[in-house]
């Protein structure tokens, strides 16, 4: 499997670590640099530390990157986080960053693409342009956590949303319990 995961600086930095720790397979890494400055801030890990986690990275504005490219194959795109400006451009097919080119290319080559949203509330204009992706087939995925699992930590909130995101790519998760699944007693 080969992921790509985009990192913005929208909060919820950790979403994006925390992806790039459990996907299996390769995984391509772009952050944007106001995602560079807010990663130490709220995760504790340095810029070049979450780069060690991925087997390749590029800079956002190296749009001659291979995931600049339509013909570059991969199997699933996630922007996490995702800040709402960022979901503007995509929406409006704006590509003027390596991330905001992957996602156009994801687009139109129709791949598995999710957005990791974190904005609250929202406006008329977000809903409109998540509602314009999700007619694209975007997968718009709010950065919403569930309780049933009865989460105890930042983590366990953390693995619900990752855990969600790894199902959207078909790859098995151990994050957190399904609805159903052995329940509480």
């Amino acid at each position: 499997m080969r992921s790509v995961v985009a990192i913005t600086g929208a909060s919820g930095a950790l979403y994006g670590v925390r992806l790039l720790q459990e996907l299996p397979g390769e995984r391509i890494l772009v952050m944007s640099e106001t995602a560079k400055r807010i990663i130490p801030a709220e995760t504790g890990y340095s810029v070049e530390q979450v780069e060690g986690m991925a087997d390749a990275v590029y800079s956002d504005d190296d749009l001659a990157a291979p995931i600049a490219s339509g013909s570059f194959r991969y199997d699933v795109l996630f922007v996490a986080p995702c800040t709402e400006s960022s979901v503007a451009k995509f929406a409006c097919g704006i590509a003027d960053t390596l991330i905001s080119r992957a996602v156009m290319c994801a687009i139109k080559e129709q791949r598995k693409t999710v957005l990791v949203v974190r904005e609250t509330p929202k406006s008329a204009i977000m809903l409109e342009n998540e509602l314009k992706l999700a007619r694209l087939g975007v997968v718009i995925m709010d950065a919403n956590p569930a309780f049933y699992p009865q989460p105890k930590t930042v983590d366990d909130i953390v693995g619900f949303v990752v855990g969600r995101c790894l199902m959207q790519a078909g790859v098995e998760q151990d994050l957190f319990r399904a609805w159903g699944e052995n329940p509480p007693e």
